[in-house]
């Protein structure tokens, strides 16, 4: 059974590189179809760090949502991700799942306007 899944990518560490890099690896591995980004967002939580890059790819996969986080997890790791920082801390990359078979599955969607801005250029 096909699904289908909006992605959010967030970098403010070579964020430009970063992103790219990440959207080649979704590339790779789904059927990407879509992306849209990135855009400049201030951090949230610990203000004193660079401004974040962030973008949003609808993909199309086989697998189910718990194997798609899964290897969202391995590509973070990869890109050299350190889980060790703090949750709102510098990322290299973050990849989470926002909407799966067009089910918000992520509250940040609704707390975050850029990301509801992002989705809307999608148009899926």
């Amino acid at each position: 059974m096909s699904h289908e899944a909006v992605i959010a990518l967030g970098s403010n560490i070579d964020a430009r590189q970063n992103i790219e890099n990440a959207f080649d690896r979704l590339q790779k591995q789904f059927q990407l179809s879509k992306q849209a980004g990135p855009v400049v967002t201030s951090p949230i939580g610990i203000t004193d760090q660079p401004d974040f890059l962030n973008a949003v790819a609808l993909i199309r996969t086989d697998l189910s949502m718990e194997e798609v986080v899964s290897a969202l997890k391995v590509i973070e790791d990869e890109m050299g991700r350190d889980r060790s920082r703090a949750k709102f801390g510098p990322r290299e990359i973050d990849l989470d799942v926002l909407i799966w078979n067009q089910k918000v599955v992520d509250k940040d969607f609704y707390e975050r306007e850029f990301l509801q801005k992002l989705v809307e250029q999608l148009d899926f």
